[in-house]
């Protein structure tokens, strides 16, 4: 006999499932129908889930009272105020970002729609944004918001006033441009930082009043109703504009973060420390020295008057903690151990 023939003797002939298929065949599909199932209702949900989260839309309610609803992240973001760029650059989402004002020199390379107070509409809207940040204040603001409402834009207003309006917009932010652990990441950063300078100023006996500058001449100040009066504040300083918050009945001082004062209130302020801004409001500021209607000043007699950066102390961002920083070793410098960290040059 053959070895061919020995071996088909000796290999029993497969078996035959009813359908006509092998049992092996009839075994693999069995078992695979099995498992269809479980893998089935295994995966769906998951696949669901993701889906559904992609799709959720998301509302919130911001400063001017308008919910906003995005149903989906923004990706054509524009940004009427600057402060907003910044926190979206910190948030790693410039990608977003399709336009800026002219002033805006967070993201150079962009189309310019006009200045932050006054912007071109047809700019804005032809640019087919899904999301516009616009910062409330003057009525000019309100004013560009309601006017690319009534086209169809949708467009969110905040009012940052101090920190906790800070960390409350990078959170919002963060929703909006998908970038939620980012923005958890950098608030925790920013209030470690705020709170590691409020253990060194603990043990301060006296906050000097301080006086900001934001233009002069045409004096205006910084009130207590803004970023920069927190700055003050979280510095170890005290604004002397407090004392005058709210005293309305003589119609010179509204309620109001910016206010236009006269050089005899100044005087009769008489601060402590002048703080004079730098930049696009105040661009070439005269040394206080060089005045003669302020030699009479505490702080001009005391040399306590430092020149500090628009940006930094004046415009809400990230930036603001590192001004307290910086103000807070300028009010108390016994508190501080040098940090080059911390250097003017930043």
């Amino acid at each position: 006999m053959s070895i061919k023939n020995n071996l088909a003797f000796r290999c029993p002939p497969k078996r035959r499932h009813s359908s006509g298929i092998s049992a092996r065949a009839a075994v693999r599909k069995h078992f695979s129908r099995q498992w269809i199932l479980p893998v089935f209702l295994l995966i769906f949900p998951a696949l669901f889930m993701c889906s559904s989260a992609e799709a959720a839309p998301f509302s919130f309610t911001d400063d001017s009272g308008r919910q906003i609803t995005l149903p989906r992240p923004a990706t054509r973001i524009i940004p009427l105020y600057a402060a907003f760029s910044e926190i979206l650059l910190e948030l790693g989402q410039e990608k977003r970002l399709i336009a800026r004002t002219a002033s805006d020199r967070n993201v150079p390379g962009l189309p310019s729609v006009g200045t932050h107070l006054r912007q071109n509409l047809e700019l804005v809207y032809g640019l087919e944004p899904d999301l516009v940040l616009q910062m409330q204040g003057r009525g000019e603001s309100i004013q560009t918001a309601e006017a690319l409402r009534s086209l169809g834009v949708r467009v969110a207003v905040f009012n940052l006033r101090n920190f906790e309006d800070l960390f409350r917009v990078i959170a919002l932010l963060g929703q909006a441009s998908d970038a939620q652990e980012e923005a958890r990441a950098l608030a925790e950063s920013l209030r470690h930082d705020l709170e590691e300078l409020q253990r060194k100023l603990a043990r301060i006996q006296e906050k000097p009043t301080v006086f900001f500058e934001l233009r002069y001449p045409g004096l205006i100040a910084a009130g207590p109703d803004s970023i920069t009066d927190a700055i003050i504040t979280a510095a170890g300083g005290q604004n002397c504009l407090n004392s005058l918050y709210n005293k309305t009945a003589s119609g010179i001082l509204p309620n109001r973060s910016i206010l236009r004062l006269s050089e005899e209130i100044l005087l009769t302020l008489d601060p402590e420390v002048y703080l004079i801004q730098r930049g696009p409001m105040n661009k070439n500021p005269r040394p206080l020295p060089e005045r003669p209607h302020f030699l009479s000043l505490r702080a001009c007699k005391n040399n306590r008057f430092l020149v500090v950066d628009e940006e930094m102390f004046s415009r809400p961002g990230p930036k603001n903690i590192r001004a307290a920083r910086l103000l807070a070793e300028f009010l108390h410098p016994d508190c501080f151990i040098p940090d080059p960290d911390y250097s003017d040059s930043r």
